[in-house]
C-alpha cells in the first residue's frame, strides 16, 4: 500500500466519524437554539396579540358609548333645537 491509500483509510476510519460526530453535535445545538428562538417569538407574538385584543376591546367600548350618546341624546338635542327655534319665532316682531 502506498502512502495515499493509508492516509485515505485512516481518514475514513478515524477522521470521518470524528467530523460527523462533531458536526452532528453542532447541528443539534443549532436546532435547539432555533427551537428556543421560536418559542420566544411565539410568546412575544401571543403577548402582542393580547395587547391588540385589549386595545380593540377598549375601542369597541368607547364606540358603544359614543353610539349611546348619539342615539340617546340625539333626540333630546333635536327637541332642544326645535324649542329654541320656536322661542326665536315667538320673539320676532310681526310686520
Amino acid at each position: 500500500m502506498n502512502g495515499f491509500t493509508i492516509f485515505m483509510l485512516a481518514f475514513v476510519v478515524v477522521g470521518l466519524p470524528v467530523i460527523l460526530g462533531i458536526g452532528s453535535e453542532m447541528f443539534k445545538r443549532w436546532l435547539k437554539h432555533k427551537e428556543v428562538m421560536a418559542a420566544a417569538l411565539n410568546a412575544q407574538t401571543a403577548e402582542k396579540a393580547a395587547q391588540y385584543a385589549a386595545h380593540t376591546e377598549r375601542l369597541e367600548q368607547r364606540v358603544q358609548v359614543l353610539e349611546r350618546i348619539v342615539t340617546d341624546r340625539g333626540i333630546a338635542v333635536a327637541d332642544q333645537i326645535e324649542r329654541l327655534r320656536d322661542e326665536r319665532s315667538d320673539l320676532r316682531p310681526l310686520n
